[in-house]
């Protein structure tokens, strides 16, 4: 009995140290710029049902970390001026979609008859910066792991078709780096994914997708407030704290230094590259929480929710970036 105990945990060390020495190798191949974002991507995916996740417990708060760091990293890259216009000029379109797709959401929601918060953080998650988006609005309206779980699980598998998708369309279409960039940061729902898109069609939409998504993501603030109110009235109970993303003003403040301060040109894109680097490991760790129990947590209604909502949001913004722009 004792040995047959004593063989199982050996086979469970060992399949540890395989999991462990099979991120070790895909994250070193990350560093030395060995793969692309979509392919670390694709390859956290195959990981995660293959061998599994030996990291689960830190893969979150790498994920949040990671993505922060390479955003902020971006800024170093980026001109000031030529941002402010990119954000003037997404402005409008970023209002209108934002409340398109809140109320259209709602409706799917209802037609569909998905729980009704899980509903909410899908439509929010779509309509402002995914992930980020469902962290800061989960604890407003009191949404339970669940929930959380599945609004989350919609939003990354359809960031990963994105991340794939997008670019071949882009390309298909012949949009501009601009256009492209634009539509990346309406049409997209997570941060990582839309500065992975983007940074394959080129620097210019990197630099538009970044700075109008970014812009974006200051919404969670009014959008949490007005959901406090919703839900408040709805249920009389409703959470209160709002995470507000800061990171922002750090890639803000990384870009005025990119622009005016001309010693800056010396790491800056060192620091660039590595943010780069950064951004395909969150992808790689990003691919590894889509395990097959993930995919069937979430359910067909939520999913069915998450996808015509995209396709709304991705359709009506792709219009008229080129029909009205």
């Amino acid at each position: 009995m004792k040995t047959k105990q004593h063989s199982e945990t050996h086979l469970l060390e060992v399949n540890l140290y395989l999991q462990q020495a099979v991120f070790v190798l895909i994250i070193a191949l990350c560093l030395f710029s060995l793969i692309s974002p979509p392919i670390a991507l694709l390859l956290g995916v195959l990981t995660v049902n293959i061998f599994g996740n030996p990291f689960v417990a830190f893969n979150h708060k790498a994920i949040t970390f990671l993505l922060q760091f390479s955003v902020i990293g971006l800024g170093f890259g980026m001109n000031a001026t030529s941002a402010i216009s990119a954000g003037k000029e997404g402005f409008l379109l970023t209002i209108f979609s934002i409340f398109s797709t809140l109320i259209f959401g709602t409706l799917l929601g209802k037609w569909l008859k998905t729980e009704k918060k899980t509903s909410h953080l899908i439509s929010c998650g779509t309509a402002i910066c995914g992930g980020s988006a469902i962290a800061a609005i989960s604890p407003v309206i009191k949404s339970n792991e669940n929930q959380t779980s599945i609004a989350l699980g919609v939003i990354f598998i359809l960031n990963s078709i994105a991340l794939f998708v997008f670019p071949f369309i882009g390309h298909q279409l012949d949009l501009s780096q601009k256009d492209f960039g634009l539509w990346c940061a309406i049409a997209i729902h997570d941060t990582s994914s839309v500065v992975g898109a983007a940074n394959k069609y080129g620097t210019e939409a990197l630099q538009v997708a970044t700075t109008v998504k970014l812009a974006r993501a200051l919404w969670i603030i009014p959008i949490s407030l007005g959901t406090a109110v919703i839900f408040k009235n709805q249920s009389g109970s409703v959470g209160k704290k709002i995470k507000i993303p800061y990171f922002i003003g750090l890639f803000i403040l990384a870009m005025l230094f990119n622009t005016y301060l001309p010693a800056t040109a010396v790491i800056a894109p060192h620091i660039v590259g590595v943010a780069k680097i950064g951004l395909t490991i969150t992808l790689f760790l990003i691919g590894a929480t889509l395990n097959v129990n993930t995919l069937k947590s979430v359910g067909v209604k939520p999913l069915l929710q998450g996808f015509f909502l995209w396709i709304f949001i991705a359709g009506l913004s792709l219009i008229s970036i080129i029909y009205l722009n």
